[in-house]
């Protein structure tokens, strides 16, 4: 089991510790406004079991920003940042237009999509605004973990 333990921060950046029990990386990562980066993947990836950034990292690939490309998990980043286009304009956008956008953005990434349905999206915000909430109670130096 990998522990990813995210870390508020006091500046511009939040901090991502991943631990494999044998060994941890240690990312910085900037401040979004609303939950890291990394934590909208776990968000995308539990909810709709695909492998993306944090799968690779379970699976035992570096913690790098510069991974191979790989058809899963490019349809996940893409997934991902429409979500975070969402949560920063408040979290509301109807679910087909946030598939609709999300085929647009795979188009023009030229990136294949992974199917997602309406009720995807509202499960995955859900789990967001879950995980959203708790990370907005933590104070600087407070930690959140989850396990992959």
């Amino acid at each position: 089991m990998v522990k990813v333990t995210f870390i508020k921060g006091s500046g511009k950046y939040d901090r991502m510790v991943i631990d494999r029990g044998d060994a941890t990386e240690s990312i910085e990562c900037p401040k979004q406004r609303i939950i890291p980066h990394d934590m909208v993947h776990y968000a995308v990836e539990s909810i709709l079991h695909k492998r993306g950034f944090l799968g690779r990292v379970r699976d035992g690939e570096a913690a790098d920003f510069r991974m191979a490309a790989e058809s899963e998990s490019d349809g996940v980043e893409r997934l991902v940042e429409v979500f975070q286009g969402d949560a920063w304009s408040g979290g509301a956008s109807p679910s087909e237009d946030m598939i609709e956008l999300y085929q647009v953005t795979c188009r023009a990434r030229a990136c294949a999509p992974l199917p997602v349905l309406p009720d995807d999206i509202l499960a995955v915000r859900s789990r967001i605004e879950e995980l959203d909430a708790e990370w907005q109670a933590l104070v600087v130096g407070q930690a959140m973990t989850l396990e992959l």
